[in-house]
């Protein structure tokens, strides 16, 4: 009879059920019993993640079936003081397997975004990121700014989309698309455009930090916070800080 740990071992590296398990139900001993519902929680976990990745898939596939070319918008950092509006627009294969487990970026650790970003620039037909800057959100205010934005980053894609899939906007574009609401919860290529725009965002605001360490953009990314307005009435505003928002507005007059 195999130990408890040799049991634990086995299951922890185990991806699939193997004939070696059919006997463990029946084993009483506490230790097993207690690895083998960790091991089944774990395979449900996996079953509710591709049963939930094959839904995103089929979302994208109803706007124009497997050789259609369906991109996905979404932007990151509408709503912070300082830095720019990010967006992307990611084509994705049919066969997407390997991005099983991928969510709206706010749902996932910053590892693990990390992770997928890498997958998602690896496995894609086409993606393209653009940065939308301070100034021109000032000039232009922020949801046409992300307007603009999301537009050109579905504009440079190296492959012309039959459909476009933008998270909560409509673009002015003539290619077909369709606004969805919490898109990134429906959409796996909005989901990847999310995570694309989120990471990129976060880079950019860790190596501003670097710039401008006093405001502590690489711990807060440029939004609201008690340190970040703390910074502000130390220091005001940096050029990287839009000025059309508030408090940074009234800093000015």
């Amino acid at each position: 009879m195999k130990s408890i740990k040799e049991i634990t071992v086995a299951l922890k590296d185990a991806e699939e059920w193997q004939e070696w398990m059919s006997g463990i139900a029946e084993d009483e001993r506490v230790g097993v019993q207690k690895a083998w519902l960790t091991w089944q929680k774990k395979q449900d976990k996996k079953r509710q993640l591709i049963q939930e990745h094959q839904e995103k898939v089929a979302f994208d596939l109803s706007y124009g079936g497997i050789d259609a070319l369906i991109a996905g918008v979404d932007e990151a950092g509408r709503g912070p003081l300082a830095g720019p509006v990010v967006t992307a627009a990611v084509i994705l294969p049919t066969n997407s397997e390997a991005l099983v487990g991928l969510n709206d970026s706010k749902q996932l650790s910053k590892d693990k975004r990390n992770a997928f970003a890498a997958l998602i620039k690896k496995h894609a037909i086409s993606y393209f990121i653009h940065f939308q800057s301070a100034q021109q959100i000032d000039e232009l205010n922020i949801y046409e700014a992300t307007k603009q934005s999301m537009k050109a980053s579905v504009e440079s894609l190296s492959r012309k989309p039959d459909y476009v899939l933008v998270d909560a906007m409509t673009l002015p574009m003539a290619i077909p698309q369709d606004s969805i609401i919490k898109g990134d919860a429906k959409s796996l290529a909005i989901a990847a455009a999310s995570i694309l725009a989120k990471t990129a965002r976060d880079d950019y605001m860790e190596q501003l930090d670097k710039d401008f360490p006093m405001y502590g953009f690489a711990q807060h990314a440029g939004y609201g916070t008690k340190q970040h307005l703390k910074a502000l009435e130390e220091y005001g505003p940096t050029i990287h800080h839009r000025k059309s928002f508030e408090p940074i507005k009234s800093m000015f007059e």
